[in-house]
């Protein structure tokens, strides 16, 4: 019966780590560049686009398409760095132990 409240204890730990860092992870902001820094995206470590800035050097129509290719670009290498924060974050939380593939905790 020990081993049953030990595990429940652990368990309510884990969901209270969980939750603190839901909320950390909606602070934490990553950035994206492209372009050479023309393109620049913030994202949430969650993946929330939070603010996305444009060199004026690529304000002109025959650019559009570099532009949105940039901004796609951009998002691209800040979601990347949220997914690696994201699991670094996992890594500290659940002590290194491997969390299953496709396993979603948040």
């Amino acid at each position: 019966m020990a081993d049953i409240f030990g595990m429940m204890k652990q368990t309510a730990q884990l969901k209270s780590k969980m939750e603190e860092m839901q909320a950390e992870m909606d602070r934490l902001e990553v950035e994206g560049t492209s372009g050479g820094g023309l393109v620049t995206v913030k994202l949430s470590a969650k993946g929330d686009m939070k603010h996305i800035q444009i060199d004026a050097s690529l304000m002109k129509a025959d650019e559009k398409e570099i532009v949105e290719d940039l901004i796609v670009a951009a998002y691209a290498d800040a979601r990347r760095k949220a997914d690696a924060l994201m699991q670094d974050k996992m890594k500290d939380l659940t002590g290194g132990l491997p969390i299953p593939p496709g396993l979603k905790l948040f």
